[in-house]
């Protein structure tokens, strides 16, 4: 199968899967990912069908709505590119991302590493930071049905994986907790690069966040 032919199939098992997922973990957060991988991977000298199907595959079953198995989307993602007949070194490298992408709190030491990894783990932390970030932190708070913001609990930025898959504090503590901190945990120049402005939008809504409930403003 050639790559463009494999990329619609890839593109059709995807949105199929996700059709009822969550609004921050659906098909346009992958789509969104995927457009972010791809501008990030220009002037590289990388494997472009690894970043691509990377970047589609690499939420087809996230743990956080699977009873925390973080099993099933590697799972997944093999079964499909196996029936595909996807050779298997593009396979294991795929998986390994997928496997590898998480923040996981911060605290996760990646057991494999390449610059494709590289790419799509920029291309996903963006997607949780900027303007699409805060729509995604509060979506899927309401999701979880959590505070919008308690003064009395205080973030926790130093979990281990496990307190941060069990965490349920309130959706302004994620902030602190990861998303003001994926900038400095970039891994490409291009990625650093387009980091800055989303963060400062972040900054900038906090700020607001804070006068408004304060009564100041």
């Amino acid at each position: 199968m050639n790559n463009t032919a494999l990329i619609h199939k890839t593109i059709q098992f995807v949105k199929e899967k996700l059709n009822d997922a969550e609004g921050g973990h659906d098909w346009f957060h992958i789509e969104r990912v995927y457009k972010n991988a791809l501008l990030i991977a220009k002037n590289t000298d990388c494997d472009l069908t690894v970043i691509q199907l990377g970047a589609m595959l690499h939420d087809i079953a996230d743990s956080k709505f699977h009873n925390g198995d973080e099993t099933i989307g590697p799972k997944t993602a093999r079964l499909f590119l196996e029936s595909e007949n996807v050779s298997e070194d593009i396979i294991v490298h795929v998986v390994n991302i997928i496997e590898n992408i998480s923040y996981k709190g911060g605290n996760f030491e990646k057991k494999f590493s390449s610059l494709e990894l590289d790419i799509v783990q920029d291309a996903d932390r963006l997607d949780a930071i900027g303007a699409i970030g805060v729509a995604r932190a509060f979506n899927y708070g309401g999701f979880k049905n959590r505070a919008l913001y308690n003064p009395e609990i205080t973030p926790v930025t130093n979990m281990t994986k496990e307190e941060y898959k069990k965490n349920n504090a309130p959706t302004i503590n994620h902030f602190y907790e990861k998303l003001l901190l994926l900038k400095d945990k970039m891994n490409t120049e291009t990625g650093k690069q387009l980091a800055e402005e989303r963060h400062l939008f972040m900054e900038t809504f906090l700020a607001q966040f804070y006068a408004e409930w304060e009564g100041i403003k």
